[in-house]
């Protein structure tokens, strides 16, 4: 008795487990409207989400002081360079704090990263307001399709999953 008892607590704490798992990394969603958001580049002009409507955008939440984030960096220089023709945008949206991480440090990090697509300073209204986060884990990437759909999110360092998303977006 005490047997068969056991054997189902430990069922279910393993399903339980695999939802959990599931639950955890990539998430599917079904295809929201991206919220248009103005944010300012790096020289302090605004770019506006909408800007880029007719493109593909690999939106990535990131942080200068994140390893993750430094990882992901090449992957996202190849794919602008694979498929920058094909209308892919990358937006790269920096979570450094302004008062520590003046636009002065992330143009020399771009340029000693080799960075070639756009980098934007967030504020926190587009994450809460926009994202439904506070402080989500980083990277996060949202890959947004030609007509402003969000197909795919993906949290963490996947360069597989980002790149399959942004394959099968562009064809």
């Amino acid at each position: 008795m005490l047997f068969v008892s056991l054997k189902k607590t430990l069922i279910c704490l393993v399903a339980a487990l695999g939802i959990l798992g599931a639950s955890c990394g990539q998430e599917h969603r079904t295809d929201p409207t991206a919220p248009d958001f103005a944010l300012p580049d790096l020289s302090g002009e605004t770019r506006r989400l909408s800007d880029y409507t007719g493109n593909v955008v690999l939106l990535d939440f990131w942080a200068t002081w994140c390893p993750p984030c430094r990882m992901s960096i090449p992957e996202l220089i190849k794919l602008q360079n694979d498929y920058r023709d094909r209308g892919l945008v990358i937006i790269g949206v920096s979570l450094d704090d302004h008062r520590q991480v003046p636009n002065a440090y992330l143009k020399a990090f771009r340029e000693k990263f080799n960075i070639n697509y756009q980098i934007l300073r967030y504020d926190n209204r587009i994450l809460g307001d926009y994202f439904g986060a506070q402080a989500p884990a980083i990277p996060t990437m949202f890959v947004i399709d030609r007509e402003m759909k969000i197909r795919e999110k993906v949290v963490g360092f996947d360069p597989h999953a980002v790149r399959k998303a942004v394959q099968g977006l562009l064809g």
